[in-house]
């Protein structure tokens, strides 16, 4: 696999930093997470793959704990507010003064620097902050945030992925790690770089939801079917526009007015199933597309045929496969436990790392570390 033989110490956090871990874990990596003693927030469902030891990192053997960990792995992956690993004696400089070659990645909302350095948040504010939550929604509507799938996953844990990759690219001809500061607002709009950079184009240029990207056209939009199920359409293009009309048995010029075409569009979409739209639409090369729901992906093609989704045994759960597909050493949804509970293998975990079991047991008594039952 493509990180076989990393080895990630990461530090138990909510939506990017799991993300991020599990990216490499997906990869090969060899990822720890550490969890706190006493866990009483939400279970981790980002925990495909990796292992997890409990350790109390307010005490000071619990710091050494992690700073004999961290001198032996090349990632320590940390999702606090700036300032808090410092305060635990886990910055950057004590870590990396013992470990020259560690990739420290940090992920955090507005980065390590700047005025809201301490300042809480979640996605839906890192994406207003980024300026892009401004241009997501429909006409008349307020803006409408997009899950939490921008900031938290796409600008958070893949960019900070992306950022390790690169880390550990540069260090073979370097020999050194070095800090990778992923702020989710930054990374939220680098992702929308294209939206950025086309704003003096014809794209954009109106008011949210009057864009030809945003719902603004009708060529470019979803639409109710007779089943109450729904249709998107993305037939940009002048050719697909063409076969847009083939399936709809419909002649509007592209361009004539968008309310009135788009309200014969959603008139004629109500005359079918969605089955009765997809058997019509599969055979043109239209860019029309059944919605297809969360439920039903995996039963769906393409996604049979590639493998796209792997069915969980712990959870019975349908899973989306690591992504994209390396040709020699893809990556592997890594079933083989269940996703861990926080201290099941810091018993293990820590004679890995030189600790007899006298130690650990002695570590476990004074409350510096958690060993699951």
């Amino acid at each position: 696999m493509a990180l076989k033989g990393v080895r990630v110490i990461e530090l138990a956090g909510l939506a990017p930093a799991p993300f991020c871990g599990m990216i490499l874990a997906d990869f090969g990596a060899s990822v720890i997470r550490v969890d706190r003693l006493k866990n009483e927030g939400l279970p981790d469902r980002l925990a495909r793959g990796k292992r997890s030891i409990a350790v109390n990192l307010k005490s000071l053997h619990g710091q050494s704990v992690i700073q004999k960990l961290v001198s032996k792995s090349d990632i320590l992956l940390e999702p606090y507010r700036p300032g808090v690993m410092e305060k635990l004696n886990l910055g950057p400089d004590i870590l990396m003064a013992k470990n020259q070659r560690l990739i420290y990645a940090r992920i955090s909302g507005y980065g390590q620097t700047g005025p809201y350095v301490h300042k809480a948040g979640h996605d839906i504010n890192y994406v207003a902050m980024s300026g892009i939550l401004s241009v997501l929604g429909r006409r008349e509507t307020v803006p409408t945030p997009p899950l939490n799938l921008i900031a938290d996953f796409a600008g958070g844990g893949m960019t900070c992925a992306l950022g390790i990759v690169m880390s550990l690219f540069e260090r073979q001809s370097s020999g050194k790690g070095q800090v990778v500061d992923t702020s989710l607002v930054e990374g939220t709009a680098y992702v929308s770089s294209f939206v950025y950079k086309t704003q003096n184009s014809p794209i954009w240029g109106k008011p949210r939801g009057q864009n030809l990207l945003d719902s603004g056209a009708p060529f470019y939009d979803t639409y109710e079917t007779k089943d109450g199920k729904y249709m998107a359409v993305g037939s940009l293009e002048p050719h697909f526009y063409a076969k847009l009309l083939e399936g709809l048995e419909l002649d509007i010029p592209q361009f004539s007015n968008f309310d009135i075409t788009k309200e014969s569009f959603r008139l004629k979409f109500l005359t079918k199933t969605q089955m009765e739209w997809i058997e019509i639409f599969d055979k043109l090369d239209a860019c029309v597309t059944p919605i297809i729901e969360l439920t039903e992906a995996h039963q769906k093609e393409p996604n049979i045929s590639r493998k796209s989704f792997y069915k969980n045994p712990h959870t019975l759960s349908w899973e989306p496969e690591p992504a994209p597909k390396l040709s020699r050493t893809p990556g592997i949804a890594n079933f083989s436990n269940p996703d861990p509970i926080p201290g099941e293998h810091t018993m293990e975990i820590l004679k890995e790392f030189g600790y007899e079991e006298s130690e650990i047991r002695s570590l476990a008594a004074n409350g510096t570390v958690g060993v699951s039952n």
